[in-house]
């Protein structure tokens, strides 16, 4: 059945999956949706503290069956309007897709640990941290946590392949701290697993100072590690900091493209307005950008409009000489 036989899940479609800013209803839904997601985290984090969950533990408890039925209803609504998002597949074949998406699984977690409790008995302590994970809700909702999964998704092969070489430097400062110190301190770098915690620190250049070298020959391989750690450590930050200027840099062209086809007739009209907006906003860029964006098409196309020839059509290149 088509979706447009399905006027009310359309418009639940559009409220969760595609809220747009002149929509008061999905401003609302939004806003409260975020609102709650923070107060949950924090309503966790304050069950932590003895004093305070033995004072409140009803309202604390009142409060997790509220916010776990609103975020029932919200993932089941997610998967009912998923149909919308896939109108060429069957209804449940779409629905089906999206609950195993990261985010319907995000969302899952978010309300499973509420119902475990009534079903069998588990650490509720253990399942109260796991309600923890609620606070990933936000992704949805923030395009810079948007675009940092997007970006560590994109650039999975590359950062495992730098864990993989973190990972044998690891061993190797573990076995080498093994053989120059473990006679000299048999209870810090006894074995080459205990001597893990130093490599660790190391590499990472935290340097707890908790357990070090204290050989001559441990101090200079300990020095040496410290110096390759350096450079290691700031690998997986360097790999996403450049997948994240690539990443921006496509969400942009990709937002030009669509200003400078808008353009071509050399006027944005109503619709083409609304989808450009729309546009942005999916990609996360702001207003400001987006204005100079606009400005740098409108810019290039008066340029070439110049230099073409209003008979033949013919465009002439701008030479620098020209310029």
């Amino acid at each position: 059945m088509s979706a447009t036989a399905h006027p009310v899940r359309r418009r639940v479609y559009q409220v969760l999956e595609h809220p747009s800013s002149a929509d008061r209803v999905s401003r609302v839904v939004e806003a409260a949706l975020i609102a709650l997601i923070l107060l949950s985290v924090a309503a966790v984090a304050l069950e932590t503290v003895p004093a305070l969950f033995l004072r409140y533990r009803a309202e604390f408890r009142s409060f997790d069956l509220f916010v776990t039925l609103i975020f029932t209803l919200e993932y089941v609504a997610r998967v009912w309007v998923a149909a919308e998002d896939r109108p060429h597949l069957p209804a449940w074949q779409a629905r089906l897709r999206y609950m195993c998406s990261p985010m319907a699984i995000i969302d899952l977690i978010a309300i499973l640990p509420f119902y475990l409790t009534l079903l069998m008995p588990l650490d509720f302590q253990l399942l109260r941290v796991l309600r923890l994970l609620r606070i990933y809700k936000l992704t949805r909702y923030s395009p810079a946590l948007s675009v940092l999964m997007a970006v560590i998704k994109e650039e999975a092969a590359t950062l495992f392949a730098a864990f993989s070489i973190l990972t044998i430097l690891l061993i190797f400062a573990a076995a080498g701290a093994y053989l120059v110190e473990h006679e000299a301190q048999p209870e810090a770098f006894g074995s080459v697993p205990a001597a893990m915690w130093w490599s660790m620190v190391t590499l990472t250049t935290v340097g707890y100072g908790d357990v070090t070298p204290i050989t001559p020959l441990g101090r200079v391989f300990g020095g040496a590690i410290t110096i390759l750690g350096v450079g290691m450590a700031a690998l997986p930050a360097g790999i996403i900091a450049s997948g994240l200027a690539d990443h921006l840099h496509r969400r942009r062209d990709l937002l030009r493209e669509e200003f400078r086809c808008a353009l071509e007739d050399g006027q944005i009209d109503l619709g083409e307005g609304r989808k450009i907006e729309k546009l942005r906003r999916e990609l996360g860029i702001s207003r400001q950008i987006a204005r100079s964006i606009h400005q740098d098409v409108r810019r290039k196309q008066f340029q070439r409009a110049q230099c073409t020839c209003p008979r033949c059509g013919y465009e002439f290149q701008q030479t620098e000489d020209d310029e």
